[in-house]
């Protein structure tokens, strides 16, 4: 007797696909969309050849550490972008300039970006806060 689960898989698939590709992808999101696969796959496994339990459980302790990594990553990633905004208050009213002395003026407002901090200046012009500049 053979018992066919391809067509509850693909649905499976087809609705973490669909949910994957329409929402932002976070770590809850994933191991929901994985404990659905693993679920679906159980029910519509081969009576005959059942899943190996041991199998099944490495997967899921291998899933838990990769989703602990995720959400240490998004606790330093906050833990910085916090250090960031506290050193962005110290720039404001202070003269920077950049290596080259071609940009300088007074920062009147700082902007955090996925590049780090960039400094607006009171004469219109932005200076990225990186290595190299000079502050007084």
């Amino acid at each position: 007797m053979q018992i066919s689960s391809t067509n509850s898989i693909t649905a499976a698939l087809g609705s973490v696909n669909s949910t994957s590709q329409t929402s932002n992808s976070s770590p809850t999101l994933a191991y929901n969309q994985f404990l659905t696969l693993l679920v679906t796959e159980m029910k519509n496994q081969d009576p005959t050849k059942p899943m190996d339990p041991t199998q099944t459980v490495s997967q899921l302790a291998s899933f838990s550490m990769v989703e602990q990594a995720v959400q240490s990553n998004a606790t330093l990633t906050s833990i910085l972008n916090s250090a960031a905004l506290s050193q962005a208050g110290s720039f404001i009213g202070r003269t920077v300039s950049s290596n080259d002395g071609s940009i300088s003026g007074v920062v009147v407002s700082v902007t955090t970006t996925d590049s780090g901090l960039i400094a607006a200046l009171a004469n219109g012009q932005t200076l990225p806060l990186s290595t190299g500049i000079s502050v007084s």
